[in-house]
């Protein structure tokens, strides 16, 4: 019995706990994705180097507070800063949206065109935040860094293996649940949630409806931005802020939302965790002879990411819809 109870921690310690925070953070990003593809109609490339635009700015402003000796006691200061992050990246999507994606919209160009307007915002968004904050790691996260830890739990159990939680998963899972309650909350409750809705539903009855477009459009940016900044922070605290691996995220991003059905927000959360449990669990199946050497983790990043675009391709090719049935990429 203690045996089981012994490989019960360790599964906890390595898949379970890491796996669902990882999940949380994918959910949140595939959401931002989903609704952007459910509302607008385009796969927003941008959306990885979004989030590492509001961790940025999360970051400058956690600087600021720590700076005159303003704290969140035992919590990160990078929680008081977010709403801040929030709002900054908020007006710098919708700025984007005016001087880039509008005039597309307006000439109701095909989906791929705003697709790969898309992509020149993804590159100038990345350049702005490697200018404004470099390209080394920066960690942020202060407070107390356990919320239970591995000696204590030795302790107290009296077990062989240490289970260990640490203060941003618990932060990650426990925000992550209250930020997708209340989207979801918004868009099945409030008049401006329905009309998203209606438009995503089928724009043209939507405008004859009375439904204002640009309102629309507005709100969704806000609410991706919001998404994109929370996913973005939350990942940053639990790992470490680089400009460059917020570049990476978009894959397995992309992976959730397209896995549980772009343009399904249930979808997109399904997915967000199918990913991360497959790229967690992976790691400790494959065979020893494919382990880097040096390395604690089976599987090194690139290799996570090898499983995110395996399941990409494979519900593309067996799946479009995703398993939600979520909308048919097109273009």
């Amino acid at each position: 019995m203690t045996d089981i109870l012994n490989a019960l921690v360790l599964m906890l310690n390595f898949v379970v706990i890491p796996a669902t925070s990882y999940g949380a953070q994918l959910a949140l990003g595939a959401l931002g994705v989903t609704l952007v593809y459910g509302i607008l109609r385009f796969g927003n490339f941008a959306h990885g180097d979004t989030m590492a635009f509001g961790t940025m700015f999360t970051i400058f402003f956690t600087w600021l507070f720590q700076s005159v000796g303003i704290s969140f006691g035992f919590l990160p200061t990078a929680l008081l800063a977010l709403p801040f992050g929030i709002l900054v990246t908020s007006l710098y999507v919708l700025g984007m949206d005016r001087v880039v994606y509008r005039h597309y919209r307006a000439k109701r160009s095909a989906p791929v065109i705003l697709t790969i307007a898309s992509v020149g915002v993804m590159f100038v968004t990345n350049s702005m935040v490697r200018f404004m904050i470099g390209t080394d790691d920066q960690r942020f996260a202060d407070g107390e860094r356990f919320i239970l830890k591995a000696r204590a739990f030795k302790e107290w159990s009296g077990l062989r293996e240490g289970l260990k939680f640490k203060t941003t998963e618990g932060l990650t899972i426990l925000v992550a649940a209250i930020a997708v309650i209340a989207l979801f909350w918004f868009l099945q409750r409030t008049r401006t949630g329905k009309a998203m809705r209606a438009y995503s539903d089928n724009e043209d009855l939507a405008l004859l409806s009375g439904i204002n477009p640009e309102r629309v459009v507005m709100v969704t940016w806000i609410l991706t931005a919001a998404l994109a900044t929370l996913a973005g922070v939350l990942f940053g605290l639990d790992k470490s802020f680089k400009p460059f691996t917020y570049f990476q995220l978009l894959l397995p991003i992309f992976a959730a939302a397209i896995l549980g059905g772009i343009g399904n927000p249930t979808g997109a959360i399904v997915g967000g965790f199918v990913v991360a449990f497959s790229e967690k669990f992976l790691g400790y199946v494959l065979p020893d002879t494919w382990k880097p050497e040096g390395l604690m983790q089976l599987l090194t990043v690139d290799y996570k990411f090898a499983v995110s675009f395996i399941i990409l391709v494979a519900v593309l090719l067996i799946r479009p819809t995703g398993i939600f049935k979520g909308k048919v990429i097109k273009g």
